[in-house]
């Protein structure tokens, strides 16, 4: 699917507030509403947009954010790297990276306590030869052009 400068434009809108009307965006893009809103479902029908989320502040839901790089044993392809991620119910992000790690997972757990029970989970994998953690103390995302403390 080819994505034009108004399709950008309508997605770094959606980006700051997935809930923004239709008929801002379109005011905002220099449409009207119902171009803008097939241009919306077409980027959702063709999987350009995948979804629409809330930006939770994990303090407040007392929650807690962390990094774990892991390096598994041997040769390793992104089939494996994602089986060890989907098998953590905590992880939200999964990434196969170069370097000296493999992978590169985002979690949300309760605390810390909860963190290192992941982790050594993780390690028992049977294919994880190392892992280091990094704990989120506080984010900021283009998305939402505003800082987020966990």
């Amino acid at each position: 699917m080819a994505v034009d400068a108004i399709d950008r434009h309508i997605l770094n809108i959606l980006r700051k507030d997935g809930r923004a009307p239709v008929s801002e965006i379109a005011r905002a893009v220099g449409l009207s509403a119902a171009p803008c809103a097939r241009r919306i479902e077409r980027m959702e029908r063709e999987g350009v947009i995948r979804g629409y989320t809330a930006v939770i502040e994990d303090s407040q839901a007392g929650m807690l954010q962390a990094f774990i790089e892991i390096r598994l044993l041997g040769a390793t392809d992104s089939d494996e790297i994602q089986g060890i991620a989907e098998s953590i119910p905590e992880m939200e992000e999964s990434h196969s990276i170069a370097g000296t790690s493999d992978a590169l997972l985002k979690l949300r757990v309760r605390d810390v306590k909860h963190l290192q029970q992941v982790i050594n989970a993780v390690r028992r994998t049977g294919k994880v030869e190392g892992t280091k953690t990094f704990i989120i103390m506080n984010t900021w995302t283009r998305a939402t052009e505003q800082a987020v403390t966990p």
